[in-house]
This record gives structure tokens, sequence and C-alpha cells, in this order.
């Protein structure tokens, strides 16, 4: 063997003990820096508001600040790019919704894939949209909905946050499902659909349970049914659409945790056994309940099956109803 080789091999090998120890370093050390949790939503809305109460919790297990940031926009893409191109090493974490599934069939050039370019570490929550109509709406149930929907077809309307939104998606659902055309009248958020709701300039919407459920409260809202299987805490009133009139209806957004691909698999387990911890804590579980959500445990195995099964079950609506972002 030439000595030019056998150098080539030496620094080879010397590379990779170099890489092979630093990595064995920084896992047993882990963590001793501050971590920062991506939130692809603006401050102030109830994915945030969990986001912070996450960070709280992992920042009090891990002994380090836990520092949120919130990169808004596309639907939580640009916040998903950002991750997907941080180091793997535990100090970036990525707090994805729902959105991180559909955007696969969404989009058509998506910067990243979302399940190669991240590591499961755990589901969070999940929580029911709620179908609401004016309360002055002759509607008072979802047959009712549905019956006014077959007799004028294409009549009914109904208002999202935005195309491709688990708003827009929980609507689309109920179409397809309940065999009846609707018109979708898109708004730039939930905040500024819920008025012309509210004064009977759209018949009805599919907003989040926590931003809905005041103006229900206050009369100015009718809740004929929350998206989900089961009813939800928050208002054990409110029927199941499934229960309602629409058998096999089953809509719930989601949120979990997420990092970087080729995250070290001891840091993994050790940010799932803390997000563990977390989901069980009364006041965390209180904080969520409020949000009108539910805690979501599992292992990173599970969440990396949710995800999947997401993009498959919002893959084939999404291409049946030639549903495109504006």
């Amino acid at each position: 063997m030439s000595s030019k080789k056998l150098l080539s091999i030496l620094v080879i090998w010397i590379g990779a003990s170099w890489v092979s120890v630093h990595a064995a370093e920084s896992t047993s050390t882990y963590p001793n820096k501050p971590i920062h949790l991506i939130v692809g939503f603006s401050p102030g809305g109830s994915a945030d508001a969990v986001g912070r109460a996450l960070a709280e919790g992992l920042s009090n297990r891990l002994g380090q600040p836990v520092v949120v940031e919130n990169k808004a926009g596309a639907n939580g893409n640009i916040a998903a790019e950002y991750v997907s191109r941080a180091l793997p090493d535990g100090y970036v974490l990525y707090f994805p919704s729902i959105g991180h599934a559909v955007n696969a069939s969404l989009y058509k050039n998506l910067p990243y894939d979302s399940i190669k370019d991240f590591t499961a570490i755990g589901g969070v929550f999940s929580a029911p949209n709620i179908l609401i109509v004016p309360a002055s709406s002759p509607y008072k149930s979802v047959k009712e909905l549905i019956a006014a929907g077959k007799a004028n077809p294409g009549k009914l309307t109904f208002a999202s946050s935005g195309s491709g939104t688990s708003v827009h998606l929980s609507a689309v659902l109920f179409e397809k499902m309940a065999k009846i055309e609707m018109i979708h009248i898109p708004y730039k958020g939930t905040g500024s659909a819920l008025p012309d709701v509210i004064s009977g300039q759209v018949d009805m919407s599919f907003p989040n349970l926590p931003s809905a459920l005041p103006h229900v409260k206050a009369g100015s809202l009718r809740a004929l049914g929350v998206t989900t299987a089961k009813r939800s805490a928050a208002a054990p009133n409110v029927p199941t659409i499934a229960e309602s009139g629409l058998p096999g209806y089953d809509m719930a957004t989601w949120y979990g945790l997420v990092a970087p691909a080729n995250l070290p698999i001891e840091i993994r387990n050790r940010l799932n056994k803390e997000l563990q911890s977390i989901l069980s804590d009364p006041k965390f579980k209180d904080k969520l309940i409020a949000q009108g959500a539910d805690p979501m445990p599992g292992t990173p195995e599970q969440f990396t099956a949710l995800i999947k099964s997401e993009i498959e079950k919002w893959r084939k609506l999404i291409a049946q109803s030639q549903i495109t972002v504006d």
C-alpha cells in the first residue's frame, strides 16, 4: 500500500473518530446551553400559548432556558424549513401542527420532506374544530344543515382562515362526506372571519374551539358539533358532528414536537421522556383543557405513524377537491 493511500485512510479514520467522540460528548452533556423552540404561528394565539407552556415545562425539566421563536407564515412552511436546515443537536426543536402533514400535498415544491427531514419526538395535544352558525340561522342541527345543502346545491357558504388550513379542510371533509356542495369564502384569519359569520353574511365556519367558544357562550353563535370523534371536555354539551348526523366524521387539529433529521437517539429519548412528564402534569393538562385540547402522549414511533397517516388522508382529500393555496 502506498504511503499516500495510507495517509488518506489515516485522515479519514481520525476524522470519523473525532466525530464519534464529539457526538458522544454532546449527547452525554445535553443540554448545556439554551434550546430554541420554533413555533410556526404568530404570538398570542392558542397554539402559541400551548407552545410557551411546553417551553416552560421543558426548561424546568432540562435545566436550560427554552426560548420560543415565532416564525409565522405559509401554514408553518417557513418554520419547518428553518428547522429542517438546523443542526441535529437538540438545540433547535419544532412545534408542528396538522399543517405539517397537509403541506406535503398542498404545496408542489416544498423545500423539505415532512418525514425524512425531521426526527419525531412525540405528540403534544389534539383538539377539535367546531361547526358554528349565526345565532339567527334557521339551522339548528347538523341534519338540518345537510338537508339544506342537498336541497340547495352550491348555495350554502362557509368561511375559513385560508385555503389548506384546518378550518378549510374541516369544511371540505364535511362536504365530501355529506355529499353536498358549498361555497368557500377564505379570510386572512379566524379573527376576520367570525364577525361575518356572527352577522349572518356567511352561513357557517369550522374554527378551532377556543376562538369560537366565547361567542357560543355569549349567544352570538350556535354550535352544531365538534369535529372530533369524541366530545370535548371544554364543551361537553356540544355533540360531535358524527353523532349529530354525519357518522364517521372525524377531524382533529394536532400539535407535536420534532427536531431536525438524524437527532441522536439518546437525545430523542430524553426529550420524549420529559415530554411525557409534562403531558401528565395536572397544571399543563388544565392549560390544554382551557384551550379545548387533550394531551396526546406516546412514543416517537407513534407520532411518526400519525404524521404518515395524516399525510395520506389529506393527500387524497386535497387531490379529490383540487385544493390549491391562495
